[in-house]
């Protein structure tokens, strides 16, 4: 039996795009797994709730580069370099397949880049990919 059947997950999605933000919901509401989302639209809200005593740590953070007011590298670089966060991991999820993006994320200690496709279905695909990755196969800190 997979970690995802045992417990439900916490995920912490960043992203300011209400489209994008519908798919994944829509994505992990079809895989039938009681996941917890929490929604950020920008940088500033999504660091707010992680440092939020009171907030549930989430298990997984699904993040947007590009953003208002704080974007997703500026994220990224102070999730790893806190350490009470460091562990959760982020999985870049962006329309961004530029080259130079990618080297930045993984420099920045990204988990993984995934470059978000247009087409709905494959968009659904990648995220039922991340999640048998993430909450079904690997072993998360803490569970």
């Amino acid at each position: 039996m997979s970690a995802t059947a045992v417990r439900s997950f916490r995920i912490l999605l960043v992203e300011d795009d209400p489209g994008d933000t519908l798919m994944v919901t829509e994505a992990l509401t079809d895989r039938g797994f009681d996941h917890e989302l929490h929604v950020a639209s920008d940088g500033v809200e999504a660091m707010r709730f992680l440092r939020d005593a009171a907030a549930p740590r989430p298990d997984l953070i699904l993040l947007d580069l590009n953003m208002p007011r704080m974007d997703g590298r500026e994220v990224l670089l102070s999730v790893k370099e806190d350490p009470a966060l460091l562990t959760i991991p982020v999985v870049v999820l962006t329309t961004s397949d530029a080259p130079t993006d990618v080297l930045r994320s993984y420099s920045l200690h990204a988990n993984a880049y995934v470059t978000k496709p247009v087409d709905f279905d494959a968009f659904i695909l990648a995220l039922h990919r991340i999640d048998e990755n993430y909450l079904g196969l690997v072993r998360l800190p803490g569970s």
